[in-house]
């Protein structure tokens, strides 16, 4: 696999760290509720990452909008995985997955892989949710491949979707 991971962060405590432990990962947290603010927030983990200098960061379970300073500093080097599970409220047969660049919307960055997914009878948020979870798995792994081939270039795809 042509990509490494240099390190996994969180917000909160994660079942990451102990597979980043069993595997000699180093991690660290920023836990938001220590911060006054969103922004400070941002701040301490925008210096934890550049701690590490990563070429790309990936987010993956962030259930938190990062302050537009920290997606800034980043762009368009961040990228993170959207499942629609909200659609089942409203009747529909099929939802997607998808892998996207972050920028300062929600869920508004260019998109780099998706992936669509049925809507089973009987089928609630958390029977969704775990069909929704190894399809962001895969399509993530492929698109950090791709990044780091070349194949996808987030300059590139960023520029095309503002155009």
């Amino acid at each position: 696999y042509p990509a490494r991971i240099i390190a996994i962060g969180a917000d909160r405590e994660a079942a990451g760290f102990e597979h980043a432990e069993a595997f000699g990962i180093p991690t660290f947290l920023v836990p938001f509720r220590e911060f006054e603010s969103r922004e400070a927030w941002g701040r301490e983990l925008g210096v934890q990452l550049a701690a590490w200098q990563p070429d790309l960061v990936v987010l993956s379970g962030m259930m938190r909008l990062l302050p537009a300073d920290l997606v800034a500093q980043w762009a368009p080097r961040i990228i993170n995985t959207h499942g629609v599970r909200d659609a089942i409220a409203s009747g529909t047969t099929q939802t997607g997955a998808s892998v996207i660049v972050v920028d300062h919307g929600i869920d508004s960055g260019p998109i780099l892989a998706q992936e669509r997914i049925a809507i089973l009878p009987g089928d609630d948020e958390a029977a969704l949710h775990e069909r929704i979870k190894p399809v962001e798995r895969r399509l993530l792994i492929d698109v950090v491949r791709r990044i780091a081939t070349g194949e996808i270039d987030l300059s590139a795809a960023t520029a095309a979707a503002s155009n």
